[in-house]
């Protein structure tokens, strides 16, 4: 273990080198008028908005099939299950939520004169409303939400299948389709794998394109209004949300911060709440006293399931692109994003750059332009430590909680 950590300590500063030579190169393209770079950095873009929508979709399904399946909690464990899966959806809504009130009360404006990417989602929207793409939430061919990329039908019938294969009555049955699903889902986790160790090439591709708008005028100042509803949100929920949870439940909030700040700090400079796990589990253990029971089994699942950093940032990112691109959004949109956020930030894979494919995934599903996620890429590497942080701080707020309420 030391060995393989040392090893991993030593490749950051390369990874950070070929970030900066990527953005570099992306900054020279886009300013530049060599054909060739431009053009293979327009391509490059493409090439990564089509992965991204291709192995996007399939991880959301898979994470929340085998989620919802795989736990399939004994008479004693019954009570532990449905009290994380209820606190777990609780706070992820909750974080949406937070996300939504600073949008309204910041109200970032738009990256102006976006050009093409606007008249083309404008044509969209003209061609069928938002409400027209919720009417086929329920399809009449399992299959037709995959292959038509539609998110919120996929979703719904991975939710359905996920709870369905826990009330198999044959065992070895319930076991096999299990084990099927957990198959298929760690396909798709290698190959994001694969996907995310290329991805400074995506950067190039993606500050190629950002710069070349940018040279027709485009005005970025709204991205400073994004940005604080994105950090605000986080910082909200951390502080005053996930404190006023544990303090309604007679639990000291600043005193169970500090004892897991371990955890808190591997998690920051990680950015990985599974990878942050033993730390987690080690640290509620010992410094707030949660029972291995406990710890053991809601701690594993929380770091599947709650996600509350993601949920702030889809909510905040695919209104912004939308309102960017020409859609309506109005609040019963706004509302019903942060119940859509939340089910997506449940199916998280918990790779890294998660949220970012599931964003990118759902824009693409509404065939909304996502070439402005370049321009929040070079920024995602933070946001993605403060996400990663709320995420294990919220799952070591519901193990507590949870140890709390079964000792009384």
């Amino acid at each position: 273990m030391c060995a393989h950590h040392l090893l991993k300590t030593k490749k950051k500063p390369n990874l950070a080198i070929i970030y900066l030579i990527m953005i570099g190169l992306g900054v020279v393209s886009g300013l530049t008028n060599i054909t060739f770079l431009q053009t293979t950095g327009l391509i490059i873009s493409d090439i990564f908005i089509k992965i991204f929508k291709c192995i996007s979709l399939p991880i959301i399904a898979l994470s929340i099939i085998v989620t919802l399946s795989q736990y399939n909690a004994d008479k004693d464990m019954k009570g532990i299950w449905q009290k994380t899966l209820f606190y777990t959806i609780s706070t992820t809504i909750i974080a949406a939520a937070v996300a939504c009130v600073l949008y309204l009360v910041i109200t970032p404006t738009n990256i102006a004169a976006v050009g093409y990417v606007a008249s083309t989602a404008a044509t969209k929207a003209s061609q069928g409303n938002y409400m027209d793409y919720l009417t086929h939430l329920i399809p009449s061919n399992v299959f037709a939400p995959f292959l038509e990329h539609h998110v919120m039908g996929a979703l719904f019938i991975s939710m359905i299948v996920g709870i369905a294969i826990r009330y198999i009555p044959d065992t070895k049955s319930r076991q096999s389709i299990t084990n099927f699903f957990k198959g298929s889902h760690g396909i798709f986790l290698v190959i994001t794998g694969w996907v995310v160790k290329i991805i400074p090439i995506a950067l190039f591709g993606f500050i190629t394109t950002t710069i070349v708008q940018l040279k027709s005028g485009v005005d970025i100042s709204g991205l400073g209004g994004y940005l604080a509803v994105v950090v605000l949100a986080n910082v909200i929920q951390g502080f005053v949300i996930l404190p006023g949870f544990l303090y309604i439940n007679h639990v000291k909030p600043f005193k169970a911060m500090h004892g897991m700040l371990p955890a808190l700090s591997v998690a920051f400079f990680s950015k990985s709440s599974a990878g942050t796990l033993p730390v987690t589990m080690e640290t509620a253990e010992k410094n707030l006293s949660v029972s291995t029971k406990v710890s053991r089994f809601v701690l594993p699942l929380c770091t599947s399931i709650n996600m509350n950093g993601c949920a702030a940032f889809i909510f905040t990112t695919v209104i912004y692109l939308m309102q960017n691109n020409g859609m309506e959004v109005t609040f019963m949109t706004m509302l019903l994003w942060i119940f859509i956020a939340t089910i997506a930030a449940i199916g998280n894979a918990g790779v890294p750059m998660g949220c970012f494919f599931l964003s990118a995934s759902l824009l693409t599903s509404m065939d909304i332009p996502i070439a402005l996620l370049g321009l929040i890429l070079p920024f995602y590497s933070l946001i993605d430590m403060i996400e990663t942080a709320l995420n294990v701080w919220s799952d070591s707020c519901v193990a507590k909680v949870i140890d709390v309420q079964i000792d009384g």
